[in-house]
């Protein structure tokens, strides 16, 4: 007996040719101001002497953590430079910020919501656990008809690739607050901004970093495969080894690669441990 297939395919793709007839204008708006954010955030870094920007990021592992970490970030970047991968690096460092900072953005309204509401936390689950489990590859095939090959599609891979560990943080952390604290500020006539804002928030405040700091970490892991539809950097570096058959190349790009991610890790941490 023959099974009728269900053309869940054909459903996707007339629904993403759709998207992209019917509000074309509005992606290439987003392409516009995505690619002026990227290209501004990149040339500013690129203006400033390698020593200059070392320096700079030296100097905030020093205040941020300690002297072992800012030793640290002086002889990974210094390797950085050496093996002639500076620009790449800047180039993904560019995307990483502006990815993070887009999927905070959406995922901290979000997740606040979520917590704040059951019936919103019980419908997002499921869709923080689909987002999760998709491979990052598939995240990479709507980017393309909406932006085009290049930075914006991998921004736009990057943001739902690594905004579910920011929403479910942010979500954790407020409903772990205890409940006798919010007893308590109900008990003093608190509104319930003045909770969320003075009492939860705060409170939630070092679970929240860790959901940030994760975040980093998969939009740095997604800008590298993203070197697939055209993104600049690290990725693209190690693309190319790949293509050329040069295992030397490779492994340098992901050593950089590797050592940009144990700086922002370390740093994220550092942060949320000031912060605890």
């Amino acid at each position: 007996m023959d099974i009728v297939r269900i053309p869940l395919g054909s459903w996707i793709e007339g629904g993403l040719n759709w998207l992209t007839s019917e509000y074309s204008i509005v992606t290439r708006g987003i392409s516009r101001v995505t690619q002026t954010g990227i290209d501004g955030l990149n040339n500013s870094l690129m203006w400033l002497p390698e020593w200059a920007l070392m320096a700079i990021i030296v100097a905030l592992c020093w205040k941020a953590s300690s002297t072992r970490l800012a030793i640290g970030a002086a002889a990974g970047l210094a390797l950085i430079w050496n093996m002639g991968l500076w620009d790449p690096m800047i180039e993904t460092l560019t995307l990483v910020v502006i990815a993070t900072l887009v999927a905070v953005v959406i995922a901290l309204p979000v997740g606040i919501a979520a917590a704040l509401s059951e019936r919103l936390y019980r419908g997002i689950m499921p869709v923080l656990d689909f987002m999760q489990t998709m491979p990052a590859f598939v995240y990479l095939i709507p980017a393309i008809p909406f932006f085009g090959i290049g930075s914006v599609s991998a921004i736009f891979a990057t943001v739902i690739f690594s905004m579910p560990p920011a929403i479910r943080f942010t979500t954790l952390g407020i409903r772990q607050v205890p409940s006798d604290l919010i007893e308590a500020a109900d008990a003093y006539g608190a509104t319930r901004s003045q909770k969320l804002f003075k009492v939860q928030l705060p409170l939630s405040l070092p679970t929240l970093m860790a959901g940030i700091n994760q975040t980093i970490m998969l939009a740095l892991s997604m800008v590298v495969i993203a070197a697939m539809i055209g993104a600049d950097g690290l990725g693209s570096e190690v693309w190319r080894a790949i293509q050329r058959l040069r295992p030397g190349d490779g492994f340098e790009a992901g050593i950089a690669v590797v050592i940009l991610a144990m700086l922002l890790d370390r740093l994220t941490q550092s942060l949320r441990g000031s912060r605890s």
